[in-house]
């Protein structure tokens, strides 16, 4: 593990930017971005113009390491370049940024109000991988919908499974039990979830830590004693579908929480923007969004 990468994400001030829509969702973040369907005809186009517009935001000039602590990125993202680099070197040497990786292979059906990971076997090959591309952490996705403890317990336990196992190759997980933010028990279900992970810490070694990646709660500074837990590096928040000012106000609230937002990052960012146009309009969003987090 990169110790001044460490240092940054333990030390700094700032966020991360959550740059890895997957397969299922990068149709959507293109539409927001204002391309559609028709500006693409098979996968491997859209999977360009999503490279496309993760380029623009990274090297823009007000993308750096100053705000932006780190940047997720989706697996064919870590693939490609950026200005003829491996797109997780750009995002260290030239800005500054620590590199994650999104590793989790989606969603498995709902079961007991929840949704675990689908079976990864070749997670331990990607580990690898990434750590030979540059890449500091790692980050997994599950989501919790109801109130539901046999639910809540199997997601929990089943990412800090995965996250020993991304420990145990070098890198730093990032643990994502999401609590959807529509769920009509989200204060109950982020009761059972703090429960969990506080379990699921008390199994961590003494020099173990993990980073948590957690719904913007119900309750402001819910996740308090989390935050100041030797065992957890860094909480950071999801915007989950909130707006970016909506978003932003919760996570300004909630004392020590950083954002590692993904659509309130792209917010009213647009294909069609000027790059002046655009550049002003990131520029204001990582201010926002920076501020926010320093709360």
């Amino acid at each position: 593990m990169n110790d001044q990468q460490l240092a940054k994400i333990s030390n700094d001030d700032g966020f991360i930017a959550a740059l890895d829509q997957s397969g299922g969702s990068t149709p959507k973040a293109l539409l927001g971005y204002g391309v559609g369907d028709d500006a693409y005809s098979n996968d491997d186009e859209m999977f360009d113009r999503i490279h496309e517009m993760r380029s623009r935001i990274v090297t823009s000039p007000s993308f750096t390491g100053e705000r932006v602590m780190g940047a997720i990125l989706f697996e064919m993202t870590m693939d490609r370049e950026i200005e003829g680099v491996g797109s997780a070197r750009y995002l260290w040497d030239v800005k500054g940024v620590v590199p994650f990786l999104k590793t989790d292979k989606g969603l498995a059906d709902e079961a007991n109000g929840a949704q675990v990971m689908k079976p990864n076997p070749g997670l331990d090959d990607l580990v690898v991988r990434a750590a030979d591309k540059g890449v500091f952490g790692t980050k997994m996705r599950s989501v919790i919908k109801m109130a539901n403890p046999a639910g809540v317990d199997a997601v929990v336990d089943q990412q800090f499974e995965v996250g020993m196992q991304i420990l145990g190759g070098g890198l730093m997980p990032i643990i994502e039990p999401e609590v959807d933010i529509h769920s009509p028990q989200k204060a109950e279900a982020e009761d059972l979830l703090h429960a969990a992970i506080s379990r699921n810490l008390d199994g961590l070694g003494d020099d173990q830590q993990v980073m948590l990646k957690l719904s913007l709660p119900s309750v402001d500074n819910f996740y308090a004693d989390l935050i100041a837990d030797p065992r957890v590096l860094k909480v950071v928040a999801l915007s989950g579908g909130y707006s970016r000012d909506d978003a932003n106000g919760m996570l300004a609230r909630n004392n020590g929480m950083i954002a590692s937002f993904s659509r309130a990052l792209a917010e009213s960012l647009s294909a069609q923007q000027s790059d002046q146009e655009f550049d002003a309009m990131l520029d204001a969003t990582i201010g926002s969004i920076f501020e926010a987090s320093r709360t």
